[in-house]
């Protein structure tokens, strides 16, 4: 006897490729989600850790948080200290990049990469870029009204002052966070705009606070006291509050 095997006709392989297209269309985006999570997790877990090194930082240098930035020259080698990445250049070299004031020189620098962050970095020669550091009220820096960092006794609400956060302007990252509205540290500052947080992580922004812990927001703020400066943040980047309570302010 002999036995004949039947196969698929054209309108069952539509159908299995229609059923299987249906599958794909509502798994993808449940996929995205979960790996966006994950991303948004490791972020948490970066930002917890600068605050471990900036306490480590707070006990090694008399209670101080590490400056901003600044630079120096000797010679003919310049060194600008940031406190993130710190960048060497030699005449006739390539630029030197080596872990920043908050690692005291030493570490793993790529813990400066947010997961979630794909846009250019604020100083292009960094190779890891996302996070940026409260200049208004703690880091401070060269070129600020006050150029000293903060002491971390200064700080009234450490639970609820922001040191570190996912950066992000309409260019790309900025390593410096900035409050909204005027503080003492930059009252003649001009571009606070572009010292934003990126809500990057499902429309919320991830933040690090002197107490240690670091958590997701979703609350945005697009005010300040800059000339144009709210029509100059972009559309998804924002303050973290409507004033300068989150950042150390009153």
């Amino acid at each position: 006897m002999r036995i004949t095997h039947r196969g698929f006709t054209l309108i069952e392989l539509l159908a299995v490729i229609g059923i299987i297209a249906v599958l794909i269309a509502i798994l993808l985006p449940a996929l995205h989600a979960a790996r966006e999570s994950a991303r948004r997790v490791k972020c948490l877990s970066n930002l917890r850790q600068m605050v471990i090194s900036a306490n480590i930082y707070i006990n090694n240098f008399k209670g101080y948080y590490p400056i901003a930035y600044y630079s120096v020259w000797d010679g003919t080698v310049s060194y600008s200290y940031c406190w993130d990445l710190t960048t060497i250049v030699r005449a006739g070299q390539p630029p030197e990049v080596v872990p920043g004031l908050l690692w005291e020189g030493k570490g793993i620098t790529a813990i400066q990469q947010c997961p979630s962050f794909e846009g250019a970095a604020n100083w292009a020669v960094d190779p890891y870029t996302g996070y940026n550091y409260n200049t208004s009220y703690i880091g401070h820096g060269e070129y600020e009204n006050v150029v000293a960092p903060a002491k971390a006794t200064a700080i009234r609400n450490p639970a609820h002052t922001a040191i570190f956060g996912d950066g992000q302007y309409a260019a790309g990252a900025n390593k410096f966070m900035r409050a909204p509205f005027d503080s003492e540290g930059d009252d003649t500052f001009n571009g606070r705009w572009a010292g934003t947080q990126g809500y990057r992580h499902r429309n919320m922004t991830n933040v690090a606070f002197c107490d240690g812990h670091a958590e997701s927001l979703r609350d945005r703020f697009t005010e300040t006291d800059d000339y144009d400066g709210a029509a100059n943040i972009a559309p998804g980047p924002g303050f973290l509050s409507p004033d300068n309570s989150m950042y150390g302010g009153n």
